[in-house]
């Protein structure tokens, strides 16, 4: 069984960034990660997934953040062309002491890096709940699909979901990603939701202006 505490950790270096609690789907076919991923399975062990600092997901090694996330496999499909689709889900934060290059795929020295706890008396809770429910009513009138996100009360839970909702650019996550404490990345969130919805408002104006000034004019 895999031990907390954690000393080596097989990483994943990918184009995305994995926060507790959020679902990921992969899709293996390179042979090192058929190994990896095998091994993590033989072993009840987790994979971390790491934003690529410099490099690409296929080919060869790519260089990656020094904070990430502890994947837990909770689903395996084995395809016909020996190939993989797993379901993983998110659970730990680390931060990387040292990485090693011995096997095929990459692995790390890790130090698990949990959040400072939540300070009780802050607003920021209220309001990303707030920010967050309006932004995917947004992104379900954008995509025209209904999309369905539970609003945690308990302010990491509510935290790591709003950051794994938020349609914004890899690096910025990753920011958010490797804030100090709850309280600090809720306010951070919070700042992003606030950009965020300000700029949907604005293209939706836009939207409606073009729309009227092409509106034929009727007395009628």
């Amino acid at each position: 069984m895999y031990n907390e505490a954690m000393e080596t950790l097989a990483l994943f270096p990918l184009n995305t960034v994995l926060f507790p609690g959020q679902l990921l789907p992969l899709h293996i076919f390179e042979p090192r990660y058929k190994q990896m991923i095998g091994e993590c399975i033989q072993h009840g062990r987790p994979f971390g997934v790491v934003l690529i600092r410099l490099g690409e997901e296929v080919g060869d090694q790519a260089e990656p953040y020094e904070v990430g996330t502890t994947a837990h496999i909770v689903q395996v499909e084995h395809t016909a062309d020996e190939r993989m689709n797993l379901l993983c889900v998110g659970n730990a934060r680390f931060r990387i002491a040292e990485t090693f290059h011995d096997k095929p795929y990459l692995t790390g020295k890790i130090e698990l890096w949990p959040w400072e706890p939540f300070a009780a008396g802050s607003a920021d809770v209220d309001r990303v709940q707030r920010q967050l429910d309006r932004y995917v009513q947004i992104l379900a009138e954008m995509t025209t699909s209904k999309l369905e996100v539970e609003l945690p009360s308990d302010p990491a839970a509510l935290a790591n979901v709003a950051a794994s909702v938020l349609q914004i650019d890899s690096i910025e996550k990753q920011r958010l990603l490797t804030t100090f404490s709850i309280g600090q990345l809720l306010t951070d969130l919070s700042a992003v939701f606030q950009r965020e919805l300000r700029a949907w408002q604005i293209v939706q104006a836009s939207r409606q202006l073009s729309l009227d000034e092409t509106t034929p004019f009727s007395l009628n």
